[in-house]
């Protein structure tokens, strides 16, 4: 099998292995420890809230996105396209239905067909922790938010002397994978700064059967952060980042070429504040995408396809916005309340010929603003029988710039109904929620939720057309409307944790998109049906004896389009992991067994502005192998196959593979990478 080394993988290794050698013997304390080697399962933090540290080592290979990151949490799906950049689907519910944060900012996508959805630009190893909150049972971050909270978050480090920390590491895998990582922390009271970049690069793969995909990538990203910390409970923080990519797409008639990424904040927190008052933070960002699909630059064009010349569409997107939240608390009643701002500007261009959309001016098709008001309250905090609950209100406004529409493939465009208007929308969002430790080892949870979403750039602006009677989509999609209630349960014990969750909600004027056939090729409707949704996730990691832990997860998703007492479309099937995992001393080892149920409730055609459902798909099953030793306290390798028995599969959740690289002309999903091994360093100093 054969393995890249790059350049940066061979200093990176360096720079972990050095500074091993000399604090094997002698380390000092306070250094980082490497007390997990690898994660298979895991348990809820509390109620509905997942929190893990997203540097450690994990099975499948370690991942080049964030959506690779999440559909190894159960629950957590994602449309694949090839080997990078799906699209995250929780629970079946897709797109602005998840609120994505990056360090407490927002950075939007800029494709109409979402080639870079937001977690394309986010690193996982990159971050200190991803904390993720299903369902709509908080309103603290932002809106919509129907089917979960995902945050990247970076911790404000404090030095009282003089010290550095180093986390790097260094990644070589099957397909001349290799990646490399590392955050470099250092700083004196009252301050400090912290460098973080990453590089991740692979080839094609290949699929069980031999067939290679149009899949590669190359991407990297790099952030700066300066801090003032004059007491430990206050931070005063500038940050600066940026990134860019190129990325193959195999279901897609273009490739990303560019993904530049330009990103600027501002925070401010503290905890020293008088009497009840507990915290005050506030933030502002500035994020900018620049996105580019071409048929050029990482393929030739197919002159018998549907895109015979060199063409390319240049999108960008620049979002700001900011928060402030303050934080009370006195005897039985703690709240958080505050308020959150965001404006969006979508621009494109496009050119035939090789970059001929250069000399294209920029034009504007789409603003959008939303400013929320928020407060979560929490009533015995701190007791066995807890009351949380929260408010939300949003005004949200979308304004459509376009002069005309369509004129693709030879058509004229046409001028556009909607040019001009702005559409505003009061949405309200709201939960409660009661938690009850039963037990010293057994607590659970019920909790209601509603979360009203105004339609994203994607469904108001992507569709070739909206409702029948309206002119557009724009005019057309009404706001999402969810109810969904939550409950769970939670057992911990030193030998065995199991949890399980379930929920089911009615969702109003559901946002659903439908593809059609016809002469001048494919084309999307989207409308608002009425839906239900139902579904649970549930796990259990037991530890018969020192050494050994087993675990297991579990997670299934239901839904109904009640309009047309039909499936609901791009419904994830029945997902069950299985693990093993053996630690004695510096040596671990594991084995992952992952089984997916066929998925025979579809709507064929209908979907999303992403993906839809093609017909119905088959189980699959697949075993992946791990192995660790920890060299030091501050090094430690790990090493994996996946895919062991080089299976042929693919996801229910899938683009249909392009006529461009092999596929019929019927849709065909996309396989997955067949056997894969990968190594990979790590170290913490």
């Amino acid at each position: 099998m054969k393995f890249p080394l790059h350049p940066l993988t061979i200093a990176v290794v360096s720079a972990c292995l050095f500074p091993a050698a000399a604090l094997a013997d002698d380390q000092p304390s306070g250094a980082h420890r490497l007390d997990s080697i690898l994660i298979t399962t895991s348990a809820p933090s509390s109620a509905l809230t997942w929190s893990t540290d997203p540097r450690l080592p994990r099975q499948p290979v370690p991942a080049s996105d964030g959506a690779d990151y999440l559909k190894t949490v159960a629950g957590f799906a994602a449309i694949r396209q090839g080997g990078s950049n799906g699209d995250p689907v929780l629970r079946g519910m897709f797109g602005s239905r998840l609120n994505i944060l990056s360090n407490d900012g927002v950075l939007l996508g800029a494709c109409p067909s979402r080639m870079d959805n937001p977690l394309s630009y986010i690193a996982p190893e990159t971050f200190d922790r991803l904390t993720i909150i299903k369902g709509p049972q908080t309103v603290l971050w932002g809106p919509g938010a129907s089917a979960g909270t995902v945050r990247f978050e970076r911790d404000t480090p404090y030095f009282s002397e003089s010290g550095i920390n180093l986390d790097a590491s260094a990644l070589a895998a099957s397909h001349d994978r290799n990646d490399q990582a590392f955050t470099l922390t250092t700083g004196y009271q009252p301050g400090y700064m912290r460098i973080t970049g990453n590089r991740s690069e692979s080839a094609d793969y290949k699929d069980g059967n031999g067939h290679q995909v149009h899949s590669g990538w190359d991407k990297w990203n790099a952030d700066l952060a300066l801090g003032w910390t004059p007491t430990p409970g206050t931070a005063l923080e500038l940050s600066a980042g940026r990134g860019d990519a190129k990325t193959r797409y195999a279901g897609r008639g273009m490739d990303g070429s560019l993904f530049e990424r330009s990103s600027y904040g501002l925070r401010f927190e503290t905890s020293n504040l008088p009497g009840a008052w507990q915290s005050l933070s506030a933030n502002l960002y500035h994020n900018d995408v620049d996105h580019v699909m071409d048929n050029y630059s990482l393929r030739t064009p197919n002159p018998s396809g549907s895109m015979p010349m060199p063409m390319a569409s240049n999108v960008d997107r620049r979002t700001r916005g900011g928060r402030v939240a303050l934080a009370w608390q006195a005897d039985r009643l703690a709240m958080t309340f505050g308020l959150d701002g965001q404006d969006s500007r979508h621009r494109r261009r496009s050119g035939m010929g090789i970059d001929a959309y250069r000399a294209q001016p920029r034009v504007r098709d789409a603003q959008f603003r939303n400013l929320g008001i928020f407060a979560e309250m929490t009533v015995d905090e701190d007791r066995a029988q807890r009351w949380i609950s929260g408010l939300r209100l949003d005004r949200a406004q979308a304004r459509d710039d376009r002069a005309t529409l369509g004129g693709m493939r030879g058509m004229p465009a046409m001028p556009n109904p909607s040019a001009g208007q702005t559409r505003k929308e009061t949405l309200k969002s709201a939960f409660i929620r009661h938690e009850a430790d039963l037990s010293p080892r057994l607590s659970g949870y019920l909790g209601l939720g509603h979360s009203e979403r105004m339609p994203d750039y994607w469904e108001l602006f992507s569709p070739n057309n909206g409702p029948a009677g309206a002119p557009n989509a724009f005019s057309g999609v009404q706001p999402e409307k969810t109810t969904q209630l939550d409950i769970g349960l939670n057992y911990k014990h030193e030998h065995l944790t199991a949890w399980l969750s379930a929920y089911a909600g009615v969702i109003d004027d559901y946002i659903l998109t439908t593809y059609t056939n016809g002469m001048m090729g494919m084309s999307t409707r989207t409308t608002n049906v009425d839906a239900r949704i139902a579904g649970s996730e549930a796990g259990v990691e037991w530890k018969p004896v020192d050494g050994w832990t087993l675990g297991t997860t579990l997670a299934w998703a239901w839904g109904e389009n009640r309009s047309a007492h039909a499936a609901l479309p791009q419904m994830p099937p029945l997902d069950a992991r299985f693990s093993a995992a053996w630690q004695g001393g510096r040596w671990s080892a594991g084995a992952l067994l992952r089984g997916v149920a066929r998925q025979g409730r579809i709507a064929a055609g209908q979907g999303n502005i992403v993906g839809r459902d093609l017909d119905e798909s088959s189980g699959f099953a697949t075993l992946a192998l791990n192995a660790g030793v920890r060299l030091s306290d501050s090094l430690q390798l790990t090493a994996g196959v996946d895919n062991l028995f080089n299976r042929y599969y693919s996801e229910h959740l899938n683009l249909a593979g392009s006529a461009d690289f092999g596929y019929p002309a019927d849709p065909v999903r996309i396989a997955e990478p067949g056997r894969t091994a990968w190594l990979k360093f790590t170290g913490r100093f």
